[in-house]
């Protein structure tokens, strides 16, 4: 069990330094979205085209890159949506039983599928013909556009990357289960980032109740 919660520990390590991405995207997505909006508004005022097709799939490219890296780091910290009335009341082994559960039956085979039915796509859109021999890659229908090969492409990593910190979060489940001080540890972690998460939410909906009151 220990070698197998030091591989939980290395995809963690993996999916913590992935994550370090995020940051950056947001900045640029951020940066791209602002350009737009001023480029359209100015060559408004202009009367002149100065957005361009490549700079607004730029955006789009890149807020898909973040969502799809996004995946494993929310699920590695717990802070995944979740609607329940029993789970937040349970103990660390009721919850590490649950999500056990809804790990192997659910998240693994979606993940599972989602690779195997994005494979053909995936593959056609890389040039792929019929009859197994290549041709040019799948570009945007608009002009100057960005080819599409290699965004379809990141639903594949996106998706492995949620499959293998998947298998992480199962070894850790299973430590707690069979009551592995380590893994304990780690759940906890994912828990307090879960509880933080849910008490700035909480904070920020009494905010806009008293900004409404004010009103």
């Amino acid at each position: 069990m220990k070698t197998l919660l030091r591989v939980a520990s290395f995809i963690d390590s993996i999916t913590e330094r992935l994550s370090g991405l995020i940051g950056i995207i947001v900045v640029l997505a951020v940066v791209a979205g602002f350009l737009n909006a001023t480029l359209r508004y100015l060559g408004q005022a202009l009367q002149r085209t100065l957005i361009s097709n490549e700079l607004i799939q730029l955006q789009w490219y890149l807020f898909s890159l973040l969502f799809l890296i996004g995946f494993p780091y929310l699920l590695k910290h717990n802070v995944n949506v979740r609607v329940d009335f029993f789970y937040s009341r349970w103990g660390p082994r009721q919850r590490a039983l649950v999500d056990f559960l809804g790990t192997l039956l659910f998240l693994i085979p979606f993940c599972s599928l989602a690779i195997y039915v994005s494979i053909g796509p995936v593959l056609t859109s890389w040039g792929r013909l019929p009859d197994g021999s290549w041709g040019p890659w799948e570009v945007s229908s608009d002009a100057g556009g960005l080819p599409l090969a290699p965004l379809k492409s990141l639903i594949i990593v996106g998706f492995f990357g949620l499959l293998v910190q998947a298998i992480s979060q199962l070894i850790k489940y299973v430590a707690v289960l069979l009551g592995y001080h380590e893994a304990d540890q780690a759940v906890m972690v994912a828990e307090t980032d879960q509880m933080m998460a849910d008490q700035m939410v909480r904070e920020m909906r009494k905010e806009l109740e008293h900004e409404a009151i004010a009103r």
